[in-house]
């Protein structure tokens, strides 16, 4: 198969967004997503197309995290298996829903994403590291499993705001939630690819290519980094997304 010039662009946007994903529990979803949404890909093939690629970049996040020590048994566990319910809802929906009704939404979605995260970070009480960190984490596995699979990303962004306010270590919460994020892509793929079939190849590969590299390196990161610096440059990361959406909703 020829690849077309853009593919290389594809893959440099899967390597920066996974190393972003990878280190800090968010965006490589929101940014793939955002970027096909802006080139003119129906919701449901790009909701395909990311998670495609996200079976194999989260697949070596995940065992990357893991060898690194970042997983917290019980979190993945419940996260996985709420997250897999409720992606299995949103990639029925999403399968089935006008393309065109839902676009406008799926943009207007992905932009609320980044202000989710971005006041999330901002807010200034941090609470205790709880016992159990996998307590309560039911009703946000299926909220984000289906928002994600609906949306073509959020997944990362909204559990791992939630789970890092509850006070649990920044570590284990990217870990867990990066590896959990393998089986909601799974199922994404599982459903969508029957009832639309496999587009995009260029993108995926790229996306897929770039995520694969960047994964390994991303967990070092997030093992070695200092809890400042990851919140400094989840800001950062967060007020760049927030622009880009914005530009693309109402551009």
């Amino acid at each position: 198969m020829e690849l077309s010039a853009d593919f290389y662009s594809f893959l440099l946007i899967g390597f920066v967004a996974q190393l972003v994903d990878g280190a800090l529990g968010m965006a490589y979803g929101a940014i793939s997503s955002a970027l096909l949404l802006s080139m003119g890909v129906p919701p449901a093939a790009c909701s395909l197309s990311v998670h495609s690629a996200e079976v194999a970049t989260t697949a070596v996040s995940g065992f990357s995290h893991w060898r690194h020590g970042n997983v917290n048994p019980a979190l993945f566990k419940r996260l996985a298996l709420f997250g897999v319910i409720g992606a299995a809802i949103g990639a029925a929906t999403v399968g089935w829903v006008d393309a065109s009704a839902l676009k406008p939404w799926i943009a207007l979605y992905l932009f609320g994403i980044g202000v989710l995260v971005l006041w999330r970070l901002l807010r200034p009480s941090v609470k205790p590291a709880p016992a159990d960190p996998a307590r309560r984490t039911g009703v946000l596995g299926v909220v984000a499993g289906f928002l994600d699979a609906a949306g073509g990303g959020g997944w990362g962004s909204i559990t791992t705001t939630q789970l890092v306010a509850r006070g649990v270590p920044p570590r284990f919460v990217v870990g867990s939630v990066n590896a959990a994020e393998f089986l909601v892509s799974v199922t994404v793929t599982a459903i969508l690819l029957p009832q639309i079939g496999f587009t995009h190849v260029d993108v995926v590969l790229g996306l897929l290519i770039g995520g694969v590299i960047a994964a390994p390196v991303a967990a070092r990161v997030v093992k070695r980094a200092e809890p400042r610096f990851a919140r400094f440059a989840t800001g950062i990361t967060i007020m760049l997304l927030c622009g880009y959406n914005l530009a693309q909703t109402f551009g």
